[in-house]
C-alpha cells in the first residue's frame, strides 16, 4: 500500500526550521566555549581570563603524582638581551622561561621508582630548530643535593631536600650545576617503555653485537626490531661493557636515534593523525607523568617533526670515573665531573639565548682535581651520525682548555 504525503512543503519546511534551531545551539554551545569566562590562575604567572575550550587543552591531568614546578628559581638567566629583545618571537606558544628555548627534564626510573637511572635534559632551540639533548651519568657525584652517602645524581630524587618536592629536587640540581633553565618534566619506570615500544610497533635498530641481559633475555646482532621487552633490556643493559654505566649511556644514544627515527617514519608513512592517536594513548594511559598538557606535547612533538637527526645533537657530562670516600662508609664509584669541559659544552649547546656561564655560576664540586684522563670531555654525536653507524661517544677531545677565571 502506498502512502501519500499531502503536506511536502510543511515537511520540508519543518526540517529546515529544525536544522536551523540545531545549528543555532552549536553555535550558541561554541561561542560559550570560545568565551574568556575562566580566571585562570597559574601558579606565578598572573591571573588572565580564557575559554573553556583553552581550559580543556591546558588541562594537566598527569600533573597530580610529582606536582607543578616551582616558578623559575635560578637566580640570574643572564639572557642575552641582543637576542632576546621586545620583538623577539619563536612562533611557538608555549610556558617558557626563557623564550627561543624550551627544556624538558627526563626522567626515567628503575623498578624501586626512586633511583633515576635515565637522567636527560631536551632542550629544544626552538628558533633554530635544532634539539640539544644532555646526558648525566646515574653516577654523577653532586654531594651536596643528595643525602645518600653515595652522593650520586640518580638518588637525588628519592633522597634530595625535604623541602622540595622529588621531581623539584632533580631540577634545583640540574639548575645550580648545569646552568639550564628547565621548563617542564616527564618521568617514566622502565616497565612503561615496554608498552610504549609495543604501542608503536617496535623500534627497527641494527646491533654488531649481540646483547645478553640474562641467560634467557638475549638481543641477536645485526637489523632487528626491538620489542617492548627487548626495548627495555637494551636501555638497560650495562654489564657488558667495560664502562659500565657509562657504556650504557652511550648504548642509550643508539636508542634514541633509533627510536627518534621510528617516530618520523610513522609520521611520514602513517600520518600525523596516526602518530597523534599514539601520543594520546601513552598519555591517557600514564606511561608517563608530567606537567605539560597534551597540548604541550603535540605542539613539541610537531616541532620535533620538523627538526633532521642532523640538528639533533646530543652530550654527555664530561668527566671520569672515579672513587669517592663518605665518611664512615665505604668507598662508591662515581662519575667526578669535569666542570671547565662541562661549562665549555654547555655554553656551546645549552646556552642559545643566555650569555656564557662562568665557573663561580655552577656549583659543579670536582671530586678528582688531578685529571686521569680527559677522553670523555667531549663525546658529542648527532644523530645522524649514529643511524649512520658511528660509535656512541667516540672521543672528539682536544688539549684541555685552562680553568676560567
Amino acid at each position: 500500500k502506498r502512502f501519500t504525503i499531502k503536506n511536502p512543503d510543511f515537511i520540508k519546511n519543518t526540517l529546515v526550521k529544525t536544522g536551523a534551531i540545531v545549528l543555532s545551539l552549536v553555535l550558541m554551545v561554541l561561542m560559550i566555549f570560545n568565551l574568556p569566562i575562566i580566571a585562570y590562575n597559574k601558579e606565578g604567572k598572573p591571573i588572565e581570563h580564557i575559554s573553556i575550550m583553552t581550559f580543556i587543552k591546558r588541562w594537566q591531568p598527569l600533573v597530580n603524582v610529582e606536582g607543578e614546578l616551582e616558578p623559575n628559581s635560578m637566580s640570574n638567566l643572564n639572557i642575552n638581551s641582543e637576542i632576546v629583545n621586545d620583538d623577539f618571537t619563536d612562533g611557538l606558544d608555549l610556558d617558557q622561561i626563557i623564550e627561543g628555548q624550551f627544556s624538558v627534564l627526563v626522567l626515567g626510573f628503575d623498578e624501586s621508582s626512586g633511583n633515576s637511572d635515565v637522567n636527560w635534559v631536551f632542550q629544544f632551540d626552538i628558533a633554530a630548530a635544532k634539539l640539544n639533548v644532555l646526558q648525566i651519568p646515574r653516577d654523577t657525584c653532586l654531594p651536596y643535593y643528595t643525602t645518600s652517602f653515595t652522593g650520586k645524581f640518580n638518588s637525588i630524587y628519592s633522597m634530595g631536600d625535604s623541602e622540595k618536592t622529588p621531581i623539584q629536587r632533580v631540577v634545583n640540581a640540574v639548575q645550580d650545576n648545569f646552568g639550564i633553565p628547565i621548563d617542564a618534566y616527564i618521568t617514566t619506570n622502565c616497565y612503561d617503555i615496554v608498552d610504549m615500544v609495543d604501542l608503536i610497533g617496535g623500534i627497527p635498530i641494527s646491533l654488531d653485537e649481540r646483547i645478553v641481559y640474562e641467560a634467557d633475555k638475549i638481543i641477536p646482532a645485526g637489523d632487528t626490531v626491538l620489542n617492548g621487552q627487548q626495548a627495555e633490556w637494551f636501555v638497560r643493559y650495562r654489564h657488558g661493557f667495560s664502562e659500565g654505566d657509562i657504556g650504557r649511556v652511550k648504548n642509550q644514544r643508539k636508542f634514541l636515534a633509533a627510536a627518534m627515527q621510528r617516530l618520523l617514519n610513522i609520521i611520514e608513512e602513517d600520518g600525523k593523525m596516526t602518530f597523534y592517536g599514539y601520543l594520546k594513548e601513552i598519555y591517557e594511559n600514564q606511561y608517563i607523568l608530567t606537567n605539560l598538557s597534551l597540548e604541550s606535547i603535540t605542539k613539541l612533538a610537531d616541532l620535533a617533526a620538523t627538526i633532521s637527526l642532523d640538528n639533533v645533537q646530543v652530550n654527555m657530562v664530561p668527566g671520569e670515573g672515579a672513587w669517592y670516600y663518605p665518611q664512615g662508609h665505604d668507598r662508591q664509584s662515581i662519575w667526578s665531573v669535569h666542570k671547565q669541559a662541562t661549562i665549555d659544552m654547555l655554553n656551546k649547546y645549552y646556552r642559545p639565548y643566555q650569555h656564557d656561564m662562568t665557573l663561580p655560576e655552577s656549583a659543579i664540586i670536582e671530586i678528582v682535581t688531578d685529571y686521569v684522563t680527559n677522553s670523555y670531555d667531549n663525546t658529542s654525536d648527532t644523530l645522524q651520525e649514529l643511524q649512520d653507524g658511528a660509535v656512541p661517544g667516540q672521543s672528539k677531545t682536544e688539549a684541555p682548555t685552562e680553568a676560567a677565571t
